[in-house]
């Protein structure tokens, strides 16, 4: 038995938990327990920890390490040698879930393949909170993080996501935020509809909301604090019209293919039920 009642395995156990992205009020309740049962705690930013303590009334007793992009490859294989000691060690970031965009993910997959426990403290998360406001469909969504910094790189990566259903989320830095914002007009379109989610939680909490065209003209003076955009799907494609189809079967008939085949291409193509192409083509071209 661990501290405060906490069961340790004897493998050791890995504890994810997620941190408040901004209000401090919205910690999880198990948070200030596993902080003060944990032989070791590994924070992204140790400054930002001995806040997060203090606004929690709770001290750590066990050991308190660095854990950042910097350190992680070497730091995760001192960490994975306290939970193979049989340790429960602690993983916390700045703000939201380990692992999301954030240090973590060396951690689990080795500790995974170790055969160690793996367990976390569910709580905020800025992706689901700023789809929650965004006012754009979540019943399909996926998270994209970062976007490559370089210009073309990054214009490469949303050209690729452009024809996606699915409401995007992203993460981007408030200096950044303007010019990607205009190159996600330029690879989606102006019209396509978005959110900038700004300092979600905090006092100054703004969620702007609108056509790319308009969040880009928002943005030309600059962007403050904490940044999560929110970007809809794109639209399905509008269905070919029945003189399209015809004219795509009298194509390839023309190139020599027969028309059987060549109404199932067109059928595969198009995603049209077969029996309605071939209607059509036998309607407005007779066989013989």
């Amino acid at each position: 038995m661990g501290h405060d009642g906490v069961v340790t395995e004897s493998g050791g156990v890995l504890v994810l938990a997620a941190t408040p992205i901004g209000n401090a009020a919205d910690a999880p309740a198990r948070l200030a327990t596993e902080l003060a049962a944990a032989d070791v705690v590994a924070a992204e930013d140790t400054r930002r920890l001995h806040r997060l303590v203090a606004d929690l009334g709770v001290e750590p007793t066990g050991r308190v390490v660095s854990y950042y992009d910097g350190n992680e490859t070497r730091r995760t294989t001192e960490l994975l040698d306290e939970l193979l000691a049989g340790r429960r060690v602690l993983v916390v970031t700045d703000a939201g879930m380990p692992t999301v965009s954030d240090p973590g993910y060396r951690l689990v997959a080795a500790a995974v393949a170790a055969g160690v426990r793996v367990t976390a403290v569910p709580g905020p998360s800025a992706v689901v909170t700023a789809l929650a406001v965004s006012g754009l469909p979540v019943d399909r969504f996926c998270f994209e993080g970062f976007l490559p910094r370089r210009t073309g790189e990054r214009a490469r990566r949303l050209a690729e996501l452009a024809p996606e259903r699915r409401t995007l989320v992203y993460f981007e830095a408030a200096r950044r935020t303007a010019a990607t914002l205009t190159a996600m007009a330029e690879a989606f379109g102006p019209d396509r509809r978005g959110a900038v989610c700004r300092e979600l939680t905090k006092t100054h909490e703004e969620v702007r909301r609108g056509s790319l065209a308009d969040l880009v003209e928002w943005a030309a003076d600059g962007v403050r604090g904490e940044v999560t955009l929110v970007v809809g799907g794109a639209s399905a494609p509008a269905p070919p019209a029945d003189s399209e189809l015809v004219e795509a079967v009298a194509g390839l008939e023309a190139e020599g293919t027969s028309r059987r085949d060549a109404i199932a291409e067109v059928a595969r193509r198009t995603g049209t039920p077969r029996r309605a192409v071939y209607d059509l083509v036998h309607r407005a071209r007779p066989a013989g």
